[in-house]
Parts: structure tokens; sequence; C-alpha cells
């Protein structure tokens, strides 16, 4: 397993893929885009990619998005703010069957 303090499981740190027409159009550039834990930084997210899908990454690129503001049932609300991890896999790294299924 891998030594990090703060997550129990390499699924604390990557939660989902996103999967959405924009974030799985860059296919030919083998680049895939999960939600992570916010407080993931990028060598837990490359480790725990790496345990989990066995690939080798080249780059991890994070950014920190903020949850809409709007009106909700009882009045305004915010949804939480979340993190997305953008990951480009080496050129010799096998692909990720998941996204594989998509199309």
């Amino acid at each position: 397993m891998l030594n990090m303090l703060k997550f129990k499981s390499v699924h604390d740190i990557i939660i989902k893929p996103i999967v959405t027409e924009a974030a799985t159009f860059p296919k030919e550039e083998k680049r895939y885009v999960f939600k992570v834990a916010k407080s993931a930084n990028k060598i837990e997210i490359k480790k725990a990619l790496k345990e989990l899908f066995d690939v080798d990454v080249k780059k991890v690129n994070t950014l920190n998005c903020k949850g809409r503001k709007g009106r909700f049932r009882f009045g305004r609300g915010k949804r939480p703010d979340w993190k997305k991890a953008i990951v480009t896999l080496k050129e010799d790294s096998k692909t990720i069957e998941f996204f594989d299924t998509l199309y």
C-alpha cells in the first residue's frame, strides 16, 4: 500500500472519473480527468493511479473548482467545492480500460 498519512486507501484519493464530452475528447493525447480528494496533492494522485490502473503517469494538473451558487428548496445555497485532476499518461503506457468502453 501507499505510505500516506492523510488517506486510508487509493479509493479515498481518486473519487470518480469525469466522463463528459469535453473531458473525453482529447483521447489522442492520453488525457483523463478525475474528481479527487480536496487535500490530495499531485504526487499522491500519481501514486494512486499507478496502483489502481497500473499506468505510467507523465504529468498531473490539478484545479480547485468552486461550487456553484444558486437557489435551492429553502432559499439560497451553494454546492460543495471540489478538486479536479487532469492526468496525462506517457506515450508507451497502456490506456485506462474504463474509458475505452465508453466509445
